[in-house]
């Protein structure tokens, strides 16, 4: 073995001093894969349960729950610091934790998977669910054993910055974490867009028509006039309004993520977030009553 060793060696040796263009392009290809092992096991080995034996090991933004039972916990994932806090102080701290993202994660349809790993929002994410990779070869493999919470919640504001990073998100969980959406684990909140008032009366309205209809409705009362609150962002609310309105499990409304069919997911996402941009403008036009493409 040691004479085919050193015969391989010389041949390569000199190979790749003939051909330095490949000799580039095989040592860039070894140190990605290095770099991806590192930090698939970097993310498994910052997984840890919280209890008495080993501390916390979770992300320090993260505002936890009291309740140990992943069947009745659920975890917010919000958009900016300020929302975060919001749904801090207006969460039902028994069953629901709240993790803060800051601004828009990684997209990681386009990000190698080093970079992934190494994306502080994606291993704070990792980390709160209590999931990891399965192995260091493949970085797609999960373990869903240590999951923390049944329900995923992502909240974000309700405009298109919002929905922006919601997809984001959503690519995330659909390229890294499939399981969890296949097991029914991700939903995502619907916060209102108007707050109707006149009067005494009030009402919160989560579409145009509905905004509409009850203007219509409010107007048949001749007296006083009508006050119409657009939400621009979670921030807006207070923590009573953002309870009673998108966090509280009687009265919000939970859209659950599936994937019905897994090969015309995969097509959408890779059209969405990646860098063909003519079929991601016709999908858009296609499909979006109201769309601002010129980004």
């Amino acid at each position: 073995m040691g004479a085919v060793d050193q015969a391989v060696s010389n041949l390569l040796g000199n190979y790749l001093e003939e051909n330095p263009k490949d000799a580039r392009a095989i040592v860039n290809k070894v140190i990605l894969a290095a770099q991806a092992r590192h930090a698939a096991r970097k993310a498994r080995e910052l997984v840890q349960r919280k209890n008495i034996l080993s501390g916390s090991g979770l992300p320090g933004k993260l505002a936890d729950c009291a309740d140990r039972d992943p069947a009745v916990s659920e975890i917010f994932l919000v958009e900016g610091d300020s929302a975060g806090g919001t749904a801090k102080q207006g969460r039902d701290r028994r069953f629901q934790a709240i993790l803060p993202l800051r601004g828009k994660i990684l997209n990681v349809e386009k990000a190698m998977p080093h970079k992934i790993f190494d994306n502080e929002e994606i291993r704070n994410i990792f980390t709160a669910l209590g999931v990891s990779v399965g192995t260091e070869d493949d970085t797609k493999a999960l373990n869903l054993e240590g999951l923390r919470y049944h329900k995923v919640i992502i909240m974000t504001d309700a405009d298109i910055d919002g929905s922006h990073i919601t997809t984001l998100i959503m690519t995330f969980f659909y390229r890294h974490m499939e399981d969890l959406i296949k097991n029914g684990h991700l939903y995502i909140a619907t916060p209102p867009l108007y707050l109707i008032r006149k009067g005494k009366q009030e009402r919160y309205c989560w579409s145009e028509e509905e905004r509409k209809q009850t203007i219509e409705e409010f107007n048949k009362d001749k007296e006083g006039s009508v006050n119409i609150q657009r939400y621009k962002g979670l921030g807006e609310m207070n923590a009573e309004q953002l309870w009673e309105t998108t966090m509280n499990p009687e009265k919000r409304t939970l859209r659950q993520v599936t994937i019905e069919s897994a090969a015309e997911a995969d097509r959408i996402f890779s059209m969405l977030m990646g860098d063909e941009v003519p079929p991601r403008r016709e999908f858009i036009e296609t499909h979006a009553k109201y769309a601002n493409i010129d980004a």
